[in-house]
């Protein structure tokens, strides 16, 4: 295990965006202050993110013990190479997100944005808690809270669709959340601790095998919701009611990666490879993956909706990540985390330019976006960039974390996930590049008027798509993901459940 020594940053980059939210709430008559705010809060998080990283990459890991709720059973936060990987992807993204909600909520005149704005920066928080949490009593804390925060989101429109939306999140998501309050108690009083340990802590118990495998239903069901795993997806689609840009972070980053980063917690901290590879559970996880990869791309096909057919495409990738931990095999592993980070750029990249086209033209509908490309050609460039790099074609960042999930499947002897990994791009080109040559190879009816978007909404969609192509071309760049993934691959399979 690596070196701990105690800090208070993983605490400050929880909380700083909570100490913001009463100053957004002060400031609803004044927007520029509100949104100043905002955006401070953005930039001050991901700087103390910022400053764990040359940390956790010298091997040596920061943590911040809060306080027992029990004996033996404490609050804690823990910054590992997981941890900071996953809060760099948040609270990067929530800068660029940040800046494009001031175009989105101001070109459509929202109402209630303080109240938006507000929930956006309790989400960030719990999003960083569940990143930094040192064990799972802290996870579960931080991972209902976001539950709850997202909620005012879902609904923001407050139509009757949206509070349907709204309900029907919330009995997946709490359903969810009390399956995995279950596990975690049931962890609790058989193996007596809860601690995140690479390499799994349960391998080291005298648990049954029946009650492992009891324990590891319930924890799939409890981060399966989120993670969108089929048939626990239903949520998602449902969703995309809400405002763009909270599709945009919180359903391609934030809430989702919760998800699938609570998977990777699971199986790589709690279980173990050694334990998973026994109880033929990794066996389980790869089957529900492999098939929701499958359908959600089959489902996208049919949507004419645009952010609906981005929310099956979202289903079908988070089980990419999910399928890079059944694998148990480093490269794949590695390649699943990459995922994480690199599917977040691509996606909210693809979301950024429905927003965009949203607010400036009012389409939403595939249909109706025959040479929407002419005249908005920065929009539909950066489109074509996510479409290109989630089908896995270089030199984008999707080829480079599809690579070493296939590199994974070869190293664990799984041949059908590389077939698999290879339909599914088939499949992203299929239901994504229609979008493209309708934008740029088809006259449409757009108004005379009809012209770029604003700045605020452009460039943000421009750099998370210069971004997608600079990871792809160098994955260490910058935030150095591709050493923090194969740290944590390391320390997963080097540890003791290994």
């Amino acid at each position: 295990m690596e070196p701990t020594f105690p800090s208070l940053i993983p605490l400050l980059a929880v909380a700083v965006s909570l100490a913001a939210v009463p100053l957004i709430l002060l400031s609803s008559s004044r927007p520029n202050i509100r949104e100043f705010w905002t955006l401070g809060a953005a930039v001050a998080k991901f700087g103390l993110v910022l400053a764990l990283l040359p940390q956790v990459l010298a091997g040596r890991v920061a943590e911040a013990r809060l306080f027992e709720l029990a004996p033996g059973v404490r609050l804690a936060l823990k910054a590992d190479p997981a941890g900071v990987f996953f809060a760099l992807v948040a609270s990067g993204l929530w800068i660029l997100t940040s800046v494009y909600n001031i175009g989105y909520m101001r070109g459509l005149g929202e109402r209630r944005q303080t109240r938006y704005y507000a929930a956006f920066a309790v989400c960030l928080s719990a999003t960083i808690g569940v990143a930094f949490a040192a064990n799972l009593l802290t996870f579960v804390l931080f991972y209902e809270i976001l539950t709850v925060a997202t909620y005012p989101l879902v609904i923001h429109k407050e139509t009757d669709e949206a509070v349907r939306a709204g309900r029907k999140y919330l009995v997946y998501t709490l359903t969810a959340g009390v399956l995995l309050i279950a596990a975690t108690a049931l962890t609790w009083q058989t193996a007596g601790r809860l601690e995140f340990v690479p390499g799994g802590f349960l391998a080291a118990t005298t648990l049954s095998a029946r009650t492992v495998k009891a324990l590891f239903i319930l924890f799939l069901a409890g981060v399966g919701v989120k993670a969108s795993i089929m048939p626990l997806h239903g949520w998602l689609p449902t969703a995309m009611v809400a405002p763009t840009p909270v599709s945009a972070l919180l359903h391609a980053v934030a809430v989702v990666k919760s998800g699938v980063f609570g998977i990777i917690r699971v199986t790589g901290f709690v279980f173990g490879p050694r334990l998973m590879a026994e109880l033929g559970l990794n066996t389980v996880l790869a089957g529900f993956a492999a098939a929701t990869i499958l359908l959600a791309s089959l489902l996208a096909f049919r949507e004419d909706n645009l952010k609906r057919r981005l929310a099956y495409s979202t289903v079908g990738h988070l089980s990419y990540i999910a399928l890079g931990a059944a694998l148990l095999a480093p490269a794949a592993l590695a390649g699943g985390i990459l995922h994480l980070a690199f599917h977040a750029t691509l996606k909210i990249t693809l979301f950024f330019c429905a927003g965009a086209i949203y607010v400036n033209l009012h389409k939403e509908k595939i249909s109706e976006m025959d040479g929407i490309g002419k005249v908005m050609p920065w929009t539909m460039g950066a489109f074509t960039v996510g479409a290109i790099g989630l089908a896995g074609i270089p030199p984008l960042n999707g080829f480079v974390s599809k690579w070493y999930l296939g590199l994974g499947s070869l190293q664990a002897g799984r041949a059908f996930a590389l077939v698999l990994l290879v339909l599914s791009g088939l499949l992203n080109a299929g239901y994504f590049f229609p979008i493209v040559r309708r934008a740029f190879f088809r006259n449409g009816s757009l108004p005379a008027h009809a012209k770029e978007a604003s700045p605020a909404l452009v460039i943000p969609l421009l750099v998370t798509a210069g971004l997608s192509l600079g990871l792809g071309l160098y994955p260490d760049l910058f935030f150095r993901f591709f050493r923090l993934a194969s740290a944590t691959a390391a320390s997963v399979f080097g540890g003791p459940g290994s």
